[in-house]
């Protein structure tokens, strides 16, 4: 039955008609668990109140389903002024973005341009933009685009899933560049062709790519609410005496709250992805396909209209 979940929510994030409908209702679904909000000043608020309990933020304004040059640049400029809203307010905050949104699928040009655009402001601030990764079908384009864009900027950073075969080479690659990675379990279903099929598989790679690049002395954002995995990540930290401002912990907005602050008062550092935005449908389908049982959350609110 998990499996069906899995696999209906995920083909509903991926649904057009599915995103236009879910507009209708707005965050009562029950995706205000897990998006801070549908303005920019809500998800400030939300980051504010992460940074009074010791918890560092990264914002993303949701956006899929980019399909012209003004829709991308449109993004972009939803990026800048959540840049500019992060440094007005001071709170505790990177940026995080979707190439996609920024036109990669339309044309690689548009898509750099829009990101040098958003880089040269995060720059000015001293802030950082950490590039999400996407599909597999994403992957070597992002990857690629990365590359190109730190030749001239070094405070970007990637993504890298721990379920495609491919990343343990990628870590390996990028560590000449000195990357600084968020590493992931991945949230997209895709084929064992590319992909380990099996959980044990996947946390074994995870928690190998950890160690990976916690070795080769670059900055690592271990990205799980896996006890088992951050757990052996503190072994490792120990075992290679690693500084702890050189690693973060991050976690999603509304999940595992008691362990994020938890791990606050352990000492180390932990950063929270707040999404926010209209936008934010395909990003909640994929929270319910991660964890069907989620799905409660969403009867209940739709009982309650």
């Amino acid at each position: 039955m998990d499996l069906l979940l899995r696999s209906l929510f995920q083909a509903l994030g991926k649904s057009r008609t599915a995103h236009r409908l879910a507009k209708k209702y707005g965050l009562r679904l029950g995706a205000a668990r897990f998006v801070a909000g549908e303005s920019v000043r809500q998800a400030i608020e939300a980051v504010r109140k992460l940074n009074e309990s010791g918890r560092m933020a990264t914002l993303d304004h949701l956006g899929e389903f980019v399909f012209n040059e003004e829709e991308a640049e449109q993004a972009a400029d939803m990026c800048i002024r959540t840049l500019d809203a992060i440094a007005e307010s001071g709170v505790q905050s990177n940026l995080s973005l979707k190439m996609t949104s920024l036109g990669l699928d339309i044309d690689r040009k548009l898509c750099i341009g829009n990101m040098k655009r958003i880089l040269d402001r995060a720059r000015k601030y001293g802030n950082f933009v950490r590039i999400d990764m996407e599909d597999y079908a994403h992957c070597q384009a992002t990857l690629d685009v990365y590359r190109e864009l730190r030749r001239q900027y070094d405070n970007v950073g990637i993504v890298l899933q721990a379920y495609l075969y491919r990343t343990e080479q990628d870590v390996k690659d990028l560590h000449k560049l000195q990357a600084n990675l968020r590493l992931v379990k991945g949230a997209y279903k895709e084929p064992a062709s590319v992909a380990f099929p099996a959980k044990k598989d996947v946390d074994d790679n995870l928690a190998r790519i950890i160690r990976l690049h916690l070795t080769n002395g670059n900055y690592t954002a271990i990205a799980s609410h896996d006890e088992a995995i951050i757990d052996d990540a503190k072994r490792t930290v120990r075992e290679l005496n690693v500084d702890r401002n050189a690693f973060e912990f991050q976690m999603l907005y509304g999940i595992c709250d008691e362990l994020q602050l938890r791990l606050v008062q352990e000492g180390y550092r932990v950063r929270v992805y707040v999404p926010y935005g209209t936008d934010w449908f395909g990003y909640f389908m994929r929270r319910l396909a991660e964890r069907p049982a989620n799905v409660w959350f969403v009867l209940r609110n739709l009982r309650g209209k």
